[in-house]
């Protein structure tokens, strides 16, 4: 495909980024958006010395190695790769909060660190997060207090569990390179309609409580560099900002519909993508809902939270840490109601397809993700399971008695 040379010139002058012209690009000649499109472009632009900043740099090493198109590229100019501490300064990652990190490299797709850290509170997060709270502390419509009426005829109640898993609003999947559309759009619908299907599947159940099962990746990544917690490069869709706005927003529409139904206990599971990001969020809409008496909170950074509905023990877990396996033996030493349960289950994440086993006294479940195949789980074959939201009624002495599934 041929491109036309002044009107990338003219396109990098009014946008901000590579890939930002390479979108504006496609839509003005109606070529479906790629990352082999992106390459293109951003070759034509480093080519002809337009661009100046280190990351989208092809200058080639002199073994003709590798070429910097990766995201927080490695490479010098003179072709040589960084250290951890030079990357570190570069790239104003503070050292010392690097735990583990390992160098990636890619015969023709560059060269980058992938950095595992403490959590970093980036000035911009902070700033953003900060006003996000003011704003919130002066809303006068904020959700009040619910008053309940229970009725004598309700002879059954069940505990209704809400866990829509591994979302990644602000993940970017292409159609033509994977046959799996999935945008910031599309994220939103699915959720909605999740576990609005949820609730229309369990219409016949009097649900005296539900467990709202939060974070798990609500979204894709937590910098402004379009990375995870991390540092791992991903396809994205979106601003950083404006997709942990569309994340508040949802979480907000979905509670006040769960509200509806009956009082709410939100438990915020830390996550690999968004670690940083979904910490805030959990805590702002924590602080939206502070005067509603019908909903409570479970915000902290534990990796491991467990919930008590009668003689059910739920854990609940993004599912990157500690072994299926070993999450028995953890929940009877973490949680004091251990014993006090019969029925115990362990919810987890991170993988995006179902798994169930029964260990001595406890189940352990992963759950579905309705978030789309990108570029790196298609090239992998990481594909092809059931895209869905899940859910879970549990009786107050015989423990889970029904899986909900809305399949998309």
């Amino acid at each position: 495909m041929e491109y036309n040379l002044d009107e990338i010139k003219s396109l990098y002058e009014a946008q901000s980024t590579i890939t930002d012209v390479a979108r504006e690009y496609c839509k003005k000649h109606n070529i479906q958006y790629s990352d082999s499109v992106r390459r293109n472009i951003s070759k034509i632009i480093n080519k002809e010395g337009l661009n100046d900043s280190d990351l989208d740099n092809n200058t080639e090493t002199d073994t003709n190695q590798y070429e910097k198109t990766a995201p927080l590229s490695a490479l010098k100019e003179d072709g040589t790769i960084m250290s951890i501490k030079e990357y570190c300064a570069f790239y104003k990652i503070p050292f010392e909060q690097v735990r583990t990190f390992k160098l990636c490299t890619h015969t023709g797709k560059g060269a980058y660190y992938n950095i595992a850290s403490n959590p970093i509170l980036n000035d911009d997060f902070k700033k953003f997060y900060d006003n996000l709270l003011l704003e919130l502390e002066n809303i006068s419509t904020r959700p009040k207090t619910i008053k309940r009426v229970v009725t004598d005829q309700v002879k059954e109640e069940y505990l209704l569990i809400v866990d829509p898993a591994d979302c990644h609003i602000g993940k970017l999947a292409s159609k033509f390179e994977t046959g799996d559309e999935y945008n910031v759009n599309i994220a939103v619908e699915r959720v909605l309609e999740g576990v609005e299907g949820i609730l229309e599947k369990t219409v016949g159940f009097h649900k005296d409580k539900i467990l709202f099962i939060a974070g798990n990746d609500i979204l894709h990544t937590d910098t402004p560099k379009r990375t995870t917690t991390a540092g791992t490069p991903q396809d994205t869709d979106g601003q950083w900002y404006d997709n942990f706005l569309v994340a508040k927003d949802v979480y907000i529409k979905v509670i006040d519909s769960l509200l509806k139904v009956a009082d709410v206990h939100f438990v915020y599971n830390p996550s690999n993508h968004d670690f940083i990001q979904g910490f805030f969020l959990s805590d702002v809409i924590k602080t939206y809902y502070k005067d509603c008496g019908n909903i409570t909170f479970d915000c902290d950074l534990k990796h491991r939270k467990y919930f008590t509905y009668h003689n059910n023990l739920i854990g609940s877990s993004h599912g990157d840490g500690a072994k299926p396996q070993d999450l028995p033996l953890l929940m009877a030493h973490e949680s004091s109601d251990w014993s006090l349960c019969k029925h115990r289950y362990f919810y987890i994440h991170h993988i995006h397809h179902k798994t169930s086993k029964d260990y001595i006294g406890v189940t352990v479940e992963s759950l579905r993700s309705p978030s789309g195949s990108d570029g790196w789980h298609d090239r992998n074959g990481y594909t092809g399971v059931p895209k869905a939201i899940e859910g879970f009624l549990h009786h107050k002495t015989q423990g889970q008695i029904a899986r909900i599934t809305h399949i998309f």
